[in-house]
């Protein structure tokens, strides 16, 4: 025969069960919002370089005439070592140089001379381009007369629409493999749950991709000696999309 323990145990039990369905949540004709994410990444493959001359001299006019002349070779040797880089002028200055003063016993700087000793002249010279095992050879030829102020890496255009189509199915990806879950934590089975709207926020954050203002620097004087080539490592970037879907259970 059944203890009376065991008895008392079943009973408890039953009486708890229906108690326990009664608090579970009802999912019928639940909408539930998922976020999703996705990402591909590639190596890449253009570059944007940027180089610059500048001089200082008591004569405007000389300091302005030596910056044209180099930046004038600077820009045939680009086009000599890489016919197919796009060039683009992204800067031309031109401001006094004042002598420095000493501040005054009292701490006080003292007025600035009016009249200026000599002129900065500068200019930049923006070389995009996809030939990068080219790069290097073309960096050096280039340093013979413009300074190199900075490389910025990236994809091309056509790198990024090809890629488009890998970011939408990762993304979407994610967002099966989330409802997914959340439908198994509801008790429900995928099949009950049904694509209300989907929403693509964005297909990334290429702010970092920008390009940096160019920044005003002595450059040193131009030499025709040889310049051996530089190391680059392109490295590689990751693209991102974010997707909220609604999905609502039967």
């Amino acid at each position: 025969m059944m203890s009376l323990k065991k008895i008392a145990l079943i009973a408890a039990v039953a009486f708890a069960m229906p108690a326990f369905a009664q608090n579970t949540l009802a999912t019928a004709g639940a909408l539930v919002i998922v976020p999703a994410y996705g990402e591909v990444t590639h190596p890449n493959d253009q570059v944007v370089a940027t180089f610059f001359i500048e001089e200082t001299d008591k004569d405007k006019a000389a300091a302005a005439s030596r910056v044209n002349t180099k930046m004038k070779q600077g820009t045939e040797i680009v086009r000599r070592e890489d016919p197919k880089a796009i060039l683009k002028t992204v800067g031309y200055y031109t401001y006094p140089v004042y002598p420095e003063v000493a501040p005054r016993p009292d701490g006080q700087p003292q007025p600035r001379p009016l009249v200026p000793t000599g002129w900065r002249v500068g200019q930049y010279l923006e070389v995009k381009t996809t030939n990068l095992a080219n790069l290097p050879k073309m960096t050096a030829a280039v340093q013979k007369v413009l300074a190199l102020n900075g490389l910025n890496f990236g994809l091309s255009p056509e790198t990024t629409r090809k890629l488009d189509d890998q970011r939408l199915i990762a993304t979407y990806k994610n967002l099966n493999e989330r409802v997914a879950a959340i439908a198994s934590a509801m008790g429900r089975k995928m099949s009950e749950a049904v694509i209300d709207t989907l929403d693509y926020e964005g297909s990334g954050n290429y702010a970092g991709q920008q390009d940096a203002a160019p920044q005003f620097m002595r450059a040193a004087k131009a030499e025709t000696a040889e310049v051996a080539e530089p190391s680059f490592e392109p490295g590689e970037t990751t693209l991102q999309m974010r997707l909220v879907g609604k999905v609502k259970f039967k």
